[in-house]
């Protein structure tokens, strides 16, 4: 019903913010990966949005891009998955990252999410597979093989999603896992 909001942001109060639009105030709730990339307050902003209406409320849930938005209705779609949990993946992860995780059924980066435990995470990755559109077939051919284990095994190490993929961006082509791993370490440790 509520498509996308043009207005001026009026505050952030995580993970709600208000925007004005023509002297109405909407409350909007955004994963932290849209919050980052708003305005100072009293800037004019647009949203994707996205109506849940529900029996004892109407929530608006905002998203800075169509494809954060289309990625929040394929997680709601999910059974067990409610738009809180949904917000929490896309405020833990990008887009794109859920797609990787997805196309390589990588359980454990979504377990990291606050809210999905293991049987959760697998009911995603199996309701997922093939949902998430072009990027997931672009992902799966990007990461080869030995970058898929260099990858997991910085992840095993605690490090983040974003940290270990920038790692893996630095080293050269056709490296074995081991250097893999001994270069991407310090890369990270700079």
């Amino acid at each position: 019903m509520i498509g996308r909001i043009t207005g001026t942001l009026l505050e952030k109060a995580p993970p709600t913010v208000c925007v004005d639009v023509g002297g109405v105030g909407y409350e909007i709730d955004v994963p932290m990966s849209t919050l980052y990339t708003l305005p100072e307050n009293g800037a004019k902003v647009t949203l994707y949005t996205h109506l849940v209406v529900r029996e004892d409320a109407h929530l608006l849930f905002g998203f800075a891009s169509a494809g954060e938005r289309g990625a929040f209705r394929q997680l709601i779609k999910v059974t067990g998955i409610g738009a809180r949990i949904a917000l929490a993946v896309l405020s833990g992860m990008s887009v794109a990252e859920l797609a990787q995780a997805v196309t390589l059924q990588e359980s454990g980066r979504l377990t990291r999410v606050p809210g999905i435990g293991k049987k959760t995470a697998e009911r995603l990755l199996l309701e997922l597979r093939g949902k998430l559109g072009a990027d997931i077939g672009a992902v799966a051919h990007a990461v080869p093989d030995n970058q898929t284990d260099i990858l997991n095994a910085l992840l095993a190490l605690g490090y983040s999603d974003r940290e270990s993929a920038a790692a893996l961006k630095q080293l050269p082509e056709g490296v074995g896992v081991s250097d893999g791993i001994k270069l991407a370490l310090k890369a990270l440790a700079r």
